[in-house]
């Protein structure tokens, strides 16, 4: 799996995680869409790895990954800003996989 940051979504995290200290994850979130292939993807910010997290090299950060859904995923992506808002895009060649990804600050009773 290969996953590149935009400048401009490198430029608008570099602060968060900064100031954070901690770590990006992409969610493949299926809580309250009734089915598994109805997920919705969201970048979180975490403190640690999950048992299940497999961690990808960026042109930017590490990542981690639900190995449990790379299935979801395409091989190729890219995080972008999406302009005006504080959402981010994930894409690929082939598709767009997350058009208005949120960032969400994860607390440890969320994540289990």
């Amino acid at each position: 799996m290969n996953i590149t940051f935009t400048d401009k979504a490198i430029k608008q995290l570099t602060p968060i995680l900064a100031q954070t200290g901690r770590m990006l994850k992409l969610k493949y979130d299926t809580d309250g869409c009734g089915c598994l292939v109805d997920g919705v993807i969201a970048l979180w910010l975490v403190d640690e790895a999950d048992e299940d997290d497999i961690a990808v090299e960026t042109n930017f950060v590490p990542v981690f990954v639900e190995k449990s859904r790379l299935v979801f995923y395409d091989d190729v992506m890219t995080i972008d800003v999406v302009e005006g808002t504080s959402s981010f895009l994930l894409k690929s060649p082939g598709q767009i996989l997350s058009p208005r990804m949120p960032l969400v600050e994860v607390s440890e009773q969320h994540e289990r």
